[in-house]
């Protein structure tokens, strides 16, 4: 969908002011947050594009006047709402005065240092063979759709080189709407800046993106 975190090459939003030596978490809160999304993305519930798709849903007024585990912690109380772990009621009352259903797993303290490092691979095997290959010339699609996707609204209906082919990996627009994993090839594909930005681009930029192979069509 084109959310509000799609803001690549969109104007108005002021420069990026990167922070020197900016610390993992600003305040005592974010590690609460932090800690809270993954042991109940541990659960089992929904998948990593799912919860994706879950920040990408708020409100563009609610997102870009959030901070970073804001949007990770207003995103969590969507899942745990949709996946039947709080109420409405819980949530006005501070507490647990509802039923809820019953995790899958739970994650323990001396299980998190384990899951961190072995981490949650989304390649996968095809059987068969890449459409491209590192020298085709390709277009994205142009298309605009209301679920979750991976393709870049600033990088749709662009032409591009294929760069490399990475290999089999789940398919996020369909696996964030439980349909599936649907692999598919991924091809790192490089743009121009002018195909990218028209008139006045730097004439020496390269922007490269990771796209998926149902995103690609031939030219």
């Amino acid at each position: 969908m084109n959310g509000p975190q799609d803001l690549g090459g969109q104007m108005g939003f002021g420069p990026i002011a990167p922070e020197a030596d900016e610390p993992l978490f600003h305040a005592e809160w974010e590690k609460r947050a932090l800690g809270l999304t993954l042991a109940a993305g541990a659960m089992g519930h929904w998948n990593i594009d799912e919860s994706r798709h879950a920040r990408e849903c708020l409100h563009p007024a609610d997102y870009y006047s959030s901070t970073y585990y804001e949007i990770w912690t207003k995103a969590l109380e969507a899942l745990l709402k949709r996946h039947g772990f709080v109420s409405d009621a819980d949530l006005a009352a501070g507490d647990a005065v509802d039923g809820a259903v019953t995790p899958k797993r739970v994650l323990k303290p001396e299980q998190v240092a384990g899951m961190l490092q072995r981490g949650s691979p989304y390649d996968r095997p095809i059987a068969s063979a890449p459409l491209f290959h590192a020298g085709h010339k390709v277009r994205t699609r142009n298309f605009h759709p209301t679920g979750h996707t991976r393709l870049p609204r600033y990088a749709r209906g662009k032409v591009g080189t294929v760069e490399a082919v990475r290999g089999g990996f789940v398919f996020p627009d369909s696996h964030a709407h439980g349909q599936g994993e649907n692999p598919q090839w991924i091809y790192t594909v490089v743009f121009t800046g002018s195909e990218l930005w028209g008139e006045g681009a730097d004439p020496t930029l390269l922007v490269s993106i990771d796209a998926w192979e149902s995103y690609l069509v031939p030219v």
